[in-house]
């Protein structure tokens, strides 16, 4: 049996947007349950002023979970701090990568979470729940890899902040490059064939 990762677009050039005060987490996705968002919302209100941070929310969702997500943002009075930013497409998905410092994927399962790949292709740290399969992440130091419980959560937020971040995606950048950029995963896939084909051979023959 071989595996072969999904591929990911990386961007041939970035426009990196500098941190002036706030740390700028992201989260990027289908707003769902399923996705740790009100985990994520409830570790953001731990965190003091110290540092300063601002959490931008990306991604379309039933009407009715945007509106529960609107009253929790409320209720746990961050919403001068919390923007849901609704769905990115293209280049304003790029920008909003380029503009961000943290991507955070709380999410309680996943089979790949193809944002983590995405956000690194951006050169953008990832904090990724244990729900994702991206337990190189610390690995390969670009990112941490957690409980989604909102403790643990505010307290890789608080870690992270304190990293070289943009060292940190440069590294992430190069992780998918090599082994997830579309060339890579081609040429896995070529690699397999022939492999397969050898043995169809060896078979045959005897």
């Amino acid at each position: 049996m071989a595996m072969i990762p999904n591929g990911v677009d990386v961007p041939a050039n970035l426009n990196r947007i500098d941190r002036r005060a706030d740390l700028r987490l992201l989260f990027i996705g289908r707003l769902d349950p399923k996705k740790g968002i009100e985990s994520l919302l409830a570790a953001c209100s731990l965190i003091d002023s110290v540092p300063p941070w601002h959490l931008a929310i990306a991604g379309g969702g039933s009407p009715e979970y945007v509106s529960q997500l609107k009253e929790r943002i409320h209720a746990l009075g961050i919403e001068q701090k919390v923007e849901l930013v609704g769905e990115v497409l293209a280049e304003a998905k790029k920008r909003l990568f380029e503009s961000s410092d943290v991507a955070l994927v709380p999410s309680y399962t996943e089979n790949f979470a193809i944002v983590v790949a995405e956000a690194l292709a951006h050169g953008v740290p990832v904090i990724a729940s244990k729900g994702t399969p991206w337990n190189r992440l610390e690995e390969m130091k670009c990112g941490l890899w957690v409980d989604n419980d909102p403790v643990t959560l505010a307290d890789a937020i608080l870690r992270i902040s304190t990293m070289p971040l943009q060292d940190m995606g440069l590294i992430g950048r190069e992780w998918m490059q090599k082994e997830f950029s579309w060339r890579s995963v081609s040429e896995k896939m070529l690699d397999l064939y022939r492999q397969c084909a050898s043995n169809d051979e060896a078979n045959e023959a005897g």
